[in-house]
């Protein structure tokens, strides 16, 4: 089902400079109809950011490769995500032969991301709880992606992140961001690259934005 819309959307995100065909072999195999709301399937193939319900969405499948692909994450390696949304993301990861921990603040959002993992028999570690103070217990992470815009960069997920390990975190106000790709030389050393005009859902969280 919706094979052919799968493949149409690989090649719009090839067209637009996706090239890690690590990336785009996962994206082909993750079934992004089945993490949408039955109302948006028709849709689940466009490359746009649809609603999941409680103010959340699934982003633009550009937005994921993008991110991805600006991980650049290798089999084996640790990766936390912070905001498991609909499950898509950590789908994505855990198809690259990663070891995917991932955090949702929303109960319900979590609970059905959870249950479409077991239904794939997706090995991916998940908890419900503040994503932006990360999750120290499995710490450090080779890598560290952040699907949801940040008012700053949360102390705690640098430390969680792994010397020579990379961050993807979107940045700045509530409607539009910068995304930032970190990566940790040293205890206190950072290299940073930035790439503008990105667009989430806020950072809920103690180190995020406060609840309105």
């Amino acid at each position: 089902m919706y094979e052919t819309e799968r493949k149409d959307l690989i090649d719009q995100l090839k067209r637009k400079g996706i090239s890690n065909q690590n990336v785009l072999d996962a994206m082909i195999k993750v079934e992004r109809h089945l993490f949408v709301p039955d109302i948006m399937k028709q849709h689940a193939y466009d490359d746009v950011a649809l609603p999941i319900g409680y103010g959340q969405t699934i982003s633009q499948p550009y937005t994921v490769a993008f991110m991805t692909q600006s991980l650049d994450p290798q089999p084996g390696q640790k990766i936390l995500e912070i905001g498991t949304g609909s499950g898509y993301q950590a789908a994505i990861l855990c198809k690259l032969g990663t070891r995917v921990f991932t955090i949702e603040r929303n109960d319900k959002l979590y609970n059905s991301a959870f249950k479409i993992f077991d239904e794939l028999g997706l090995r991916i570690a998940a908890r419900c709880s503040d994503g932006s103070i990360g999750w120290d217990e499995f710490a450090p992470y080779d890598g560290i992606i952040v699907t949801a815009g940040s008012p700053g960069i949360p102390k705690n997920l640098m430390k969680q992140l792994a010397i020579g390990g990379k961050m993807v975190i979107p940045v700045g106000d509530r409607s539009i961001q910068i995304l930032k790709i970190i990566t940790k030389t040293s205890d206190e050393e950072f290299n940073t690259n930035e790439i503008p005009y990105f667009a989430f859902v806020p950072l809920v969280g103690r180190e995020g934005w406060k609840e309105k």
